[in-house]
């Protein structure tokens, strides 16, 4: 079974609508064995609140270096977000292994007129998922109300109601307390209910649940919210019985702040956590379409309130904010109540609605007529996501608002203009073909009539299924091809794969100026992915004119190669003025050790090493660019006041703070793809495909630091070649380092003396050779960055390579 047949079982289940009751769920578990039945699961329901709060108490969880399973719904992009351990999406591997396991059974239920339905399998998926990865801890988050819902099926050791909303009434009841009854019935057996509820829903609760635990401004967990402190964050407070926690959180509005106090709580019932771990989960608790500033001129929000009480709490999160002209893009599903959400909103001084690419979605009219009647005069119907955000976004000015809101399948649409990555595939041979139609999901027929074609220029994507279908169009009058994801589902984003020569692609970018449906955008996408008509960049940074070296100074005892060599500081100097004799383009000290066992460095003696050295180089007349490889935002910072130009963060923006520091002093940051700082290498990471992978969970980090105020030629990414990846895998990520120019951003390799060259036959004390062979293949494939120790041998390894590819680069 091929990943794209086992998705579209998957979809084709959604034709059975929701049931109330568990049993479907736990015949399915028995099935496999009844692989729930040993997790420990936090279970978390409520109308609104409930899936931000699930990331909160995963992100603090995660940070007592437990590994923790998280189930949310919906997805915005790929059905496997919904289930994911330590943030990385379930495989598709395993999706598809299981799947195959449950056919047969999914077959005989169906036939019975017994199927379990798309969110009963997918809530198998995810336990029977976390069973196998031996998380410590799942978190789950309810679909709907509380005693019906699938995910009831597990004995939850921690569990909370968010909040209660009038919802779903034909299922839950009609009113607030027989709906905050429904929900109850999540309470833990030996533990009190947390709940953010008041009034006649806390009332209900308190019947049903017995003990609980009230969160909220009044409640027995008291939360302050102290508002925005910039675009990014909100400051809160939390104080509970006998601990007390301040702290920035991703996320704003005052209900978050509650959100912040019940999953600090639950985590609490779960594991010792101290304050300083709930501090820092609960900020790095990031989570997409949840009140997030994705621009600030004009500002530029998005939000998934999808019901009148999630639309009433968006509005006073958008009166923290000052802004001109409210222009909202607004989308909703059918089955909801219009009226109420548009009086729940601030008035726009524009209303563009729109239809997100499924059924559900009601009709755009439909809803322009709403906001007719709620007294909006500027009105503008599109059927896309994507025109209707166009059109806003035209007519706004630097000091207006553009909100869009209305649901999260609204969200995940316009949220794609920031998050959708063009790949270039490295195509050499028809091998290379067939690896780039598997890896969109194109089935087994598709790939072998397509295979022949894909040897020249060849870029993977992913749009609508209506875009699928006009691209393909297009591409196919040019001669050219665009294969098409094999996934069938009704409002999925499909992988496409598009196959032409430069001149086939340039013609179609031509054809698609002025296309409806986004594909205007999409066509200033595939142009600055393929360099096609692109203004030449104006050189800034050393890595902008060509591939870049970057020397490594460890002024540390302990570091894996060069350890105490240069830890005294007119060592320091002596070493940096050889390498910049060599040719040196960035010189990057580190006062820590990222290697397996290495131990941790206080802050205060990492700054010790690093700011003495970075002074003194600077003192004896040395200008070239300073780099500090560091994890530490305080250290960054001090080192940039000593004179330092980068930041290299390995550990990928584990600091919350790194990348406001790095904005502050609106200075180029390296952001490293990492699995564990220092290296764990007991932790077995399974890959789909390597670099899609890191690819997919770099992306967001890119995201953070562009939203943070850098812009993503500040942003320098790195794959984190050997960090948590099998020498094969690094390899790998080392032969297609061009397609991180997907990112947008430049790209740095660091594989200078790593273990990976012992798959080639290299020991520790002969990889020197094999470096400097990587680095020319790093150079050759596009790399802006190589970052090595042994200077003088990798300078000479990138001018070979660029005399290679532009021979005239050297003439006199």
């Amino acid at each position: 079974m091929q990943y794209h047949e086992a998705a579209n079982a998957l979809f084709d289940l959604r034709r059975y609508g929701p049931r109330p009751g568990t049993e479907s769920t736990a015949d399915l578990l028995a099935h496999l064995g009844d692989p729930h039945e040993g997790l420990t699961v936090v279970q978390i329901a409520g109308s609104n609140g409930k899936g931000s709060t699930a990331r909160m108490v995963e992100s603090v969880l995660r940070g007592t270096d437990r590994t923790v399973g998280l189930y949310t719904s919906p997805h915005f992009e790929d059905v496997r977000e919904r289930v994911r351990v330590d943030g990385r999406k379930v495989t598709r591997n395993a999706l598809t292994e299981f799947v195959e396991t449950v056919q047969p059974y999914l077959t005989e239920r169906g036939a019975a007129g017994e199927s379990p339905t798309f969110f009963e399998t997918m809530t198998a998926i995810a336990l029977w998922y976390f069973d196998r990865q031996e998380v410590d801890v799942a978190v789950l988050e309810v679909g709907i109300g509380g005693k019906y819902d699938a995910t009831s099926v597990v004995d939850p050791v921690a569990s909370a109601v968010t909040s209660v909303t009038l919802e779903h009434t034909s299922v839950l009841g009609d009113t607030i307390e027989e709906i905050a009854t429904d929900k109850a019935h999540v309470a833990p057996d030996d533990a009190p209910l947390v709940t953010g509820t008041t009034g006649d829903a806390l009332d209900a609760v308190r019947k049903q649940a017995g003990e609980v635990v009230t969160v909220g401004p009044d409640g027995e967990v008291e939360t302050t919210y102290e508002g925005r402190v910039d675009g990014a964050e909100a400051g809160i407070v939390l104080d509970g019985p006998d601990w007390r926690v301040e702290t920035r959180i991703p996320v704003l509005g005052e209900f978050q702040a509650v959100n912040a106090g019940i999953a600090a709580t639950l985590a609490q019932q779960v594991a010792d956590v101290d304050a300083e771990t709930l501090a820092r989960g609960l900020r790095n608790a990031h989570w997409p379409g949840r009140f997030e500033v994705l621009s600030e001129a004009p500002l530029t929000v998005l939000d998934g309130a999808h019901n009148p009480g999630a639309c009433e709490k968006l509005a006073t999160v958008l009166d923290e904010f000052d802004y001109d002209d409210l222009h909202l893009v607004f989308g909703a599903m059918h089955d909801k109540d219009h009226a109420e959400m548009a009086a729940a909103l601030p008035t726009p001084d524009a209303v563009y609605t729109c239809e997100p690419n499924l059924d559900r979605a009601e009709d755009s009219a439909v809803l322009a007529r709403v906001f007719e009647d709620a007294g909006v005069a500027d009105r503008t119907v599109r059927t896309s996501v994507d025109t209707a955000l166009d059109r806003a976004l035209e007519a706004a000015d630097a000091d207006d608002c553009v909100l869009v809101t209305g649901s999260l399948f609204t969200v995940a649409e316009a949220r794609t203009r920031w998050t959708r990555v063009e790949i270039p595939k490295t195509v050499r041979d028809l091998d290379d073909a067939r690896d780039a139609l598997e890896s969109a999901s194109v089935t087994e027929g598709g790939i072998w009539r397509m295979r022949g074609k894909g040897v020249h220029r060849v870029l993977k994507t992913r749009v609508q299924k209506r875009q699928a279908s006009y691209l393909k169009e297009e591409m196919l009058s040019l001669g050219g091809e665009c294969a098409v994801s094999g996934l069938e589902n009704e409002g999925e984003r499909l992988d496409v794969v598009l196959m032409g020569t430069l001149s086939q692609f340039k013609r179609l970018t031509d054809k698609l100026d002025g296309q409806p449906y986004g594909l205007a955008q999409f066509a200033g996408e595939l142009r600055e992915a393929l360099d096609i008509q692109q203004p030449d960049t104006p050189t800034e940074y050393p890595w902008q004119d060509g591939t870049a070296v970057m020397g490594i100074l460890n002024v540390t005892p302990d570091s894996f190669h060069d350890g105490g060599e240069y830890d005294a500081v007119d060592a320091a100097v002596a070493h940096a003025e050889e390498m910049v004799d060599a040719g040196v383009d960035i010189i990057d000290i580190g006062g820590e050790s990222t290697r397996p066992g290495a131990e941790v460095v206080t802050v205060a003696d990492e700054i010790d090493r690093v700011v003495p050295a970075i002074e003194a180089i600077r003192d004896a007349g040395i200008e070239t660019t300073i780099s500090v490889d560091t994890r530490k935002a305080a250290v960054a910072r001090a080192a940039l006041a000593a004179g330092a130009d980068v930041l290299n963060d390995v550990s990928g923006l584990e600091d919350p703070e790194m990348r406001f520091v790095a904005a502050e002093f609106d200075v180029p940051i390296v952001v490293m793809h990492s699995i564990d700082t220092p290296v764990d290498p007991d932790n077995d990471i399974e890959y789909d495909d390597v670099v899609d992978d890191v690819i997919d969970q770099l992306r967001e980090q890119v995201l953070l630091a562009e939203k943070a105020g850098l812009d993503r030629e500040q942003i320098i990414v790195d794959p984190g070649v050997g960090f948590g990846k099998t020498a094969a895998e690094s390899f790998d990520l080392l032969g297609r380092i061009d397609e991180f120019r997907a990112l947008g951003c430049p790209v740095l390799v660091g594989h200078s003396h790593k273990s990976m060259f012992g798959y080639v036959g290299r020991d520790a004390d002969e990889r020197g050779h094999a470096t400097v062979a990587a680095t020319a293949i790093a150079a050759d494939r596009g790399a802006d960055i190589v970052r090595v120790h042994d200077v003088q041998e990798n300078v000479a390894a990138v001018r070979v390579a660029k005399a290679a590819n532009d021979p005239d680069s050297f003439s006199s």
